[in-house]
């Protein structure tokens, strides 16, 4: 009984050993790679020329509604203008709606006046009066009214601090028609001139008072800060313009239109999480630029968790059934997680179960192919430590087939994304910014240029090459 008693016990504890030698939890060490000689360059500055419309008309309605419709002389009708002895008059003078158009970089407005003048005379010698005054003879009142043109030269710039400049010059009066009164038939068109330039040189600086300096750095801001806003991307990220200033290329008027060419740096980033919103103060307009269109490098920050949540919808729960020298191994994978350190090659990291179970550690280099849109992991094999760990252990696990599943599960196919992206980005381009300001772009092309394994995020860097431009079309210029 004792000898069966022993042996059994030495059965037993043989049993016990096997299975725990044959259940030993893998548990590798992590992969120490080392640091790669890249470094994440600054992101080249986006260059974005922008043609900007401004719709001229609502300037137009401003000037329309501030200046006079109705001149009349000093007085008027119960006093006189007298300016020699011999002569007094007095005068109505009324004008058209304004007339505009802009050429160039000046704005041309200009109206017909209508004028009706009422004088008389007397005999004066050395400016003394020698006889009473005549009767008030009339000009424009049984007649149509006497005609002159007017017009206003107004030169446009626009400053750094975002105020439009508007340089105005009343130029001469042409009259169209005479004035000729009774007496003697004397022509006073050239007084009746005289009198409206003092008018219009009223009405001229009631202009540059009202709409002279236009400034727009409101609107420009209320864009700034849209621009330093997120936009989520339809699910697909946030993408983060951060600009950096605008400039002034080109700008000249034509028809009722202003056209401005603006152009605007910027440094854009995308992330999958939502980054915080800043509100800064937009900066003063930088030098010119001469490029057309825009160009846009981008920065795509993909955090590795939302990697690892796209390997495990294709890899979670995986079964593996693998024949070593006539044993059927089973290898169920339990989860995966993507990682960088700071290094050319990213770390996969396996918890699996089944035959055996544990953690085991591979690595493998993102490459990206420019001809198929292909983002892939190359190069994928076992870590050293897991290697060694394997070796010890469970050597059947060095089987190609896990490897290759699990390339597969690291290969995007980046068409669709592209196209989609492309897509959702040019609908954001097609919009209107805040009231009367609206855009139109498209995005011609996306080509990535460059994939950086960080520790905390893999980045990949694009460029984007398309075309944008502004229209405003009913801005409220008395903002």
């Amino acid at each position: 009984m004792q000898h069966l008693g022993g042996k059994g016990i030495f059965i037993l504890s043989a049993a016990l050993f096997f299975l725990a030698s044959c259940s030993q939890k893998i548990s590798p060490e992590k992969p120490f790679l080392p640091a790669t000689a890249f470094n994440l360059d600054t992101l080249p500055e986006s260059e974005i020329n922008i043609p900007v419309e401004i719709n001229l008309k609502p300037l137009y309605a401003l000037a329309e509604k501030n200046v006079d419709t109705l001149f009349l002389s000093p007085g008027y009708p119960d006093k006189w203008v007298q300016e020699t002895c011999d002569t007094r008059y007095k005068y109505e003078f009324r004008r058209s709606p304004l007339q505009m158009n802009a050429n160039g970089n000046s704005l041309n407005l200009g109206f017909i006046g209508y004028y009706k003048i009422i004088g008389s005379t007397r005999i004066c010698v050395a400016g003394a009066a020698m006889s009473p005054w005549t009767s008030p003879c009339r000009c424009g009142f049984s007649e149509s009214p006497r005609r002159v043109n007017v017009t206003f030269t107004n030169s446009i710039n626009i400053q750094p601090d975002y105020k439009v400049k508007l340089t105005i010059k009343r130029n001469e009066p042409v009259p169209v028609d005479k004035c000729e009164v009774c007496f003697w038939g004397q022509d006073i068109t050239n007084e009746v001139l005289k009198g409206l330039k003092a008018e219009l040189d009223a009405a001229k600086t009631e202009m540059e008072k009202n709409f002279g300096v236009v400034d727009l750095k409101q609107q420009f801001q209320q864009i700034w800060t849209q621009l330093n806003a997120s936009f989520n991307i339809y699910g697909m990220g946030w993408l983060q313009v951060n600009p950096q200033r605008f400039r002034i290329n080109n700008l000249y008027a034509k028809d009722n239109n202003l056209y401005v060419h603006l152009s605007l740096s910027a440094k854009p980033v995308i992330s999958f999480e939502k980054p915080e919103d800043k509100n800064p103060v937009i900066p003063n307009m930088g030098g010119t630029s001469k490029r057309q269109g825009f160009s846009i490098f981008l920065d795509a920050m993909l955090n590795y968790d939302s990697l690892s949540n796209i390997l495990n919808r294709h890899l979670a729960n995986k079964e593996f059934d693998i024949d070593k020298s006539g044993v059927k191994k089973k290898f169920i994978i339990n989860d995966c997680s993507l990682y960088g350190n700071n290094s050319e090659r990213l770390v996969i990291k396996v918890n699996f179960r089944g035959s055996n179970s544990g953690t085991i550690y591979l690595t493998g280099k993102p490459v990206y192919d420019k001809q198929q849109r292909i983002l892939e992991l190359k190069e994928i094999d076992f870590d050293l430590q897991s290697k060694n760990a394997l070796l010890k252990t469970a050597e059947w696990l060095f089987n190609r087939k896990i490897i290759n599943e699990i390339a597969a599960a690291t290969r995007f196919e980046l068409t669709s994304y592209i196209d989609t992206a492309k897509t959702m980005i040019n609908q954001q381009l097609n919009h209107e910014w805040i009231k009367g300001v609206s855009s139109a772009g498209n995005i011609q092309d996306i080509q990535l240029i460059n994939i950086y394994p960080l520790a905390k995020s893999l980045v990949i860097r694009s460029n984007c090459t398309g075309t944008l431009s502004v229209k405003m079309d009913s801005i409220d210029f008395t903002l």
